[in-house]
């Protein structure tokens, strides 16, 4: 038994509870290997490496009071008794976690996924717990045996190094010295929690875990469960909702999508541009009877070519923030009240765009020039089945960083279109600009270059718009570069200018653009798009043919209604006919028609009740089924053996 400074016994405590979850995390695998084929020692390393993230995390978290209690100042923090209850704290608390951890290696085989917050729901109305408590204990005794198995290490180890009270030589310097150890202790379990000290980073979520497997599906093998549990508590977990039938549900709203064609896949190449809050309303050509038909907007390049591309009358973004953006654009997957990356599904089994062409042979990567980890990016692009993320560690060349967020849009996108003339083809490549973001301001090298507006943005909005445009302009005489289709949209609106964008309708209101050269997708179309309408239709382009989950539309195909839906909270939008319904707790609170009542000042609820029923029936068909495909992990189509 060694006896040590309080800080290294401290430090040993908080290590033994790592080495466990390591421990835990190799159990899981073991308990569970069959259901994770494939995976190789190198990326067993990788996944053990990735998890440390998550176990600091959750090991800070719950032993924040521990932690503290140890760094407090005072001599009483030596007193035995003190030490004991610090001790029970300490043995109570992880073994909880460690109970928890153990628990899932069972629950896991169930719901294909680490445990949730919802967990507590499932199991709410359950009237026999305590007695499927224990049969599970028995049923699953290799379980079992494994969680006795570390809580007795745990205890067993606890003591092995003990506190010893220090006699300073100087106790100025000492006091002085302990002083100093809270604030940077604080800093440092932060970070820990967070999981990077970075502060333009955001704290990681389980999502993020995807950036250590090579296989998406290999997520909860990174995760532990208390960390789970923790990222997803104080969010609202999703509803099942039972308004329909199964039978009239499918006819109201069906997001698995069964191509029926009988052509080739035409093996185009795919470049998807994601724009940094270019709300559709700096766009000249996309509102030519704005300001009495005299506005002229802030994107000149995008401007002309719209006019060789295909557009619609009503383009809608599915969130307001750059997280809800990917999944929908890239998966058709939307956020409904809470990110989908940061929800309790964000480790649900998915099919994006990235992995189902590459089931055709595609090679798929992303970029975006920011700090790799940021808002969990590079994690959902593993997901989502991309090859590779390209981010700001990737990126060569030097003084090219906005020294905020990244690299500045006309360098990044000149690198993009480099990197691409080396790419194999057929490709799905896809670039998320970062440029038009605060504080906007643009290179000193390109000041007093694009015109500036009332609100800040709409110079870096020309900025931008100039990026593209060098991009393209060194992209034309590529030789893929005819046989490409480009998707031009933004993640989400920004500050907006004129009034007609300052309600529901107009400030989601957002481009969506095809664009192939050469080809006939030319036109404004009188349908409404939306940001997970990109998947589908960029599938139905290609001729794929394999069965798909999308819970967007084929804009394609005019065969049935458009219509377009997101959320502000719990506040429900449904875009149909000209309309939008507004929905709260499940009950329709405002029908205006976007066209002609532009500021959505006359309720049409009681002046249009067949509409209101139509469009509430669809968006409650919405609701039952993304709930229920989210809760059940009903996202990919599973083939029949």
């Amino acid at each position: 038994m060694l006896s040590r400074n309080i800080f290294i016994v401290l430090a040993y405590r908080i290590l033994l509870i790592l080495v466990l979850f390591s421990l835990c995390r190799i159990g899981f695998y073991l308990f569970n290997f069959k259901m994770f084929p494939g995976i190789t020692p190198g990326q067993f390393i990788t996944i053990m490496r990735g998890g440390l993230l998550f176990d600091i995390s959750a090991t800070v978290y719950i032993n924040m009071l521990f932690i503290m209690m140890h760094i407090l100042p005072f001599e009483f923090r030596y007193n035995k008794i003190y030490q004991k209850v610090l001790k029970y704290l300490y043995f109570v608390t992880n073994g909880l976690a460690f109970a928890v951890n153990c628990s899932d290696f069972v629950y896991y085989r169930f719901i294909f996924k680490r445990a949730t917050a919802d967990v507590f729901r499932t199991f709410e109305n359950e009237s026999n717990l305590t007695k499927m408590f224990f049969r599970y204990l028995v049923d699953y005794w290799q379980a079992t045996l494994f969680g006795l198995f570390i809580l007795f290490l745990m205890i067993y180890l606890y003591d092995k190094v003990r506190i010893k009270k220090p006699e300073p030589s100087n106790r100025i310097i000492y006091h002085v010295i302990n002083i100093l150890v809270v604030p940077l202790a604080i800093g440092l379990c932060v970070g820990a929690a967070r999981g990077s000290l970075n502060v333009s980073t955001r704290p990681i979520t389980i999502s993020n875990a995807a950036r250590y497997v090579e296989n998406p599906r290999d997520v909860a093998i990174v995760l532990n469960t208390p960390f789970s549990l923790l990222r997803t508590s104080g969010k609202k977990p999703l509803i099942k909702q039972n308004f329909f039938t199964d039978e009239k549900l499918q006819e109201l709203y069906d997001p698995h999508y069964v191509p029926a064609n009988d052509k080739p896949l035409s093996k185009e190449n795919v470049v998807i541009i994601i724009l940094e809050s270019f709300a559709r309303e700096y766009i000249g050509a996309l509102n030519r009877d704005l300001d009495g038909g005299t506005y002229t907007g802030y994107t000149p390049f995008i401007d002309s070519l719209i006019n060789e591309s295909l557009t619609f009358e009503v383009s809608i973004a599915n969130g307001k923030k750059s997280i809800d953006a990917m999944p929908s654009i890239l998966a058709s997957v939307p956020s409904l009240e809470t990110p989908y990356i940061i929800s309790h599904y964000a480790n649900n089994q998915i099919e994006g765009l990235a992995s189902l062409l590459k089931k055709k042979g595609y090679y798929t990567t992303f970029f975006h020039g920011a700090i790799n980890g940021t808002m969990g990016f590079d994690s959902f692009a593993r997901m989502a089945g991309f090859d590779d993320y390209v981010g700001l560690e990737q990126y060569p060349y030097e003084n090219s960083s906005d020294r905020m967020w990244g690299i500045w849009d006309v360098p990044f996108f000149k690198f993009f279109a480099e990197k691409m003339n080396g790419f194999p083809q057929p490709f799905l490549a896809s670039i998320f600009s970062l440029s038009s973001h605060h504080p906007f301001i643009v290179p000193d090298k390109y000041k007093g270059k694009f015109k500036k507006g009332p609100v800040p943005i709409v110079e870096v909005i020309g900025y931008t718009d100039y990026a593209l445009r060098e991009f393209f302009r060194g992209i034309s005489s590529a030789p893929w570069f005819q046989n490409t289709l480009f998707v031009i949209t933004a993640d989400h609106t920004n500050e907006s200018i004129h009034k007609e964008f300052q309600n529901d309708y107009g400030s989601y209101c957002i481009p969506v653009i095809f664009y192939k050269p050469g080809s006939d997708l030319n036109g404004i179309r009188k349908r409404i798009a939306q940001q997970i309408d990109i998947m589908p239709t960029i599938l139905s382009y290609l001729n794929y043919d394999e069965e798909y989950i999308a819970f967007g539309n084929n804009l394609l195909d005019d065969s049935y209604e458009s219509f377009a839906f997101n959320t502000n909270g719990s506040t429900y939008h449904l875009y149909m006919k000209d309309h939008i319904l507004i929905m709260i707790d499940n009950k329709p609170v405002g029908l205006f028609n976007f066209k002609t009542d532009k500021f959505l000042e006359s309720n049409l609820m009681e002046k249009e009740p067949d509409l209101l029923q139509l469009m509430t029936e669809k968006l409650k068909a919405v609701i039952q089924s993304y709930n229920s495909r989210l809760i059940d992990n009903n996202m990919v189509v599973r083939k029949e053996k």
